[in-house]
């Protein structure tokens, strides 16, 4: 699993950052699909200067309806209809979302050559496939926001095959039901219990994506030890207020949340347009004088996950 930045910046584009956009590529053995969070303007440009296709975008989630979270959605959707690619695509986003969809496409006699299925969440768990459960949770922004938790079930352990087969149970189909943890009965009659023969189990993956948000209540049960963190860090300590005033969080108030929240590793991104890189770099500094495993996320950054 990877995240890889295409868009960076907050309100406005610059020469070096594009708008917010990050992909979640889950790189499964059964699942090659991709996940996009947020669609700011560009972004299927920025795709073009990837190794990756929108085709392969399975789920697209929205954390608000501002357009520099937005804007470059109904781009997106079109082009991909026009690859000729006949996957699914599901997207999650606010009140809203499904009105600013059909408008889009409406209005611009536009359509989709793919399954197209649109669902305005509330708080609470938004998805569950069995290998990732995603949860949505209420940010403190001026339009209604929230941010993502993503959990990867955890994996089970490894089939102790060794002490099946001395206890009298043989190779074969029966193995691949007792690997699942499922209990199955023998031919004599003996009922086997697979989680009996299995090894401990692999945590998976968290991952906490914010949207656009001030300190609120919400964000340390939404971050709480989670393997990464990723968070707006829109302007920097001084000018706290000024961002809290406009639904934004500062350096200081990011890297405080990731070390409450015991995290893992803190990303941060949504960078005024007023910094320049030494700029981004006092922003990094600051968040790293109060929790020092942070890296800032540039336009294409990549982000290993497990």
């Amino acid at each position: 699993m990877e995240l890889i930045f295409l868009g960076t910046s907050a309100g406005v584009p610059t020469r070096h950052r594009n708008m917010t956009s990050i992909l979640l590529n889950l790189q499964q053995p059964t699942l090659s699909q991709m996940w996009l969070f947020d669609c700011g303007e560009g972004t299927q440009h920025q795709f073009l200067k990837t190794s990756h296709h929108p085709g392969k975008l399975d789920k697209i989630f929205i954390t608000h309806l501002h357009g520099d979270h937005l804007f470059g959605l109904p781009g997106l959707l079109c082009s991909r209809s026009m690859q000729g690619n006949p996957s699914p695509l599901t997207i999650f986003g606010p009140k809203g979302i499904k009105e600013f969809v059909e408008m889009a496409l409406r209005l611009s006699g536009s359509w989709t050559d793919y399954p197209l299925t649109v669902k305005e969440i509330s708080a609470g768990e938004v998805f569950d496939d069995g290998l990732f459960k995603v949860t949505a949770y209420p940010l403190n922004h001026p339009v209604e926001c929230f941010g993502y938790r993503i959990e990867q079930h955890d994996k089970p352990g490894p089939l102790d095959a060794q002490r099946l087969l001395a206890d009298g149970i043989k190779a074969g189909p029966l193995f691949q039901q007792l690997k699942k943890g499922q209990t199955v009965e023998m031919p004599d009659g003996r009922r086997v219990n697979g989680q009996d023969y299995l090894g401990p189990s692999t945590p998976g993956v968290k991952l906490a994506i914010f949207g656009d948000t001030a300190p609120c209540p919400a964000a340390l049960a939404m971050a709480k030890e989670v393997d990464v963190m990723v968070h707006e860090t829109t302007l920097e300590h001084e000018m706290a207020e000024k961002a809290n005033s406009r639904g934004h969080s500062s350096s200081i108030q990011t890297a405080e949340l990731a070390r409450d929240a015991n995290v893992g590793k803190l990303i941060i991104t949504h960078v005024s347009s007023r910094y320049d890189w030494e700029g981004c770099q006092r922003l990094l500094a600051e968040c790293r004088s109060v929790f020092e495993p942070c890296e800032l996320a540039e336009d294409f950054s990549v982000f290993p996950l497990a």
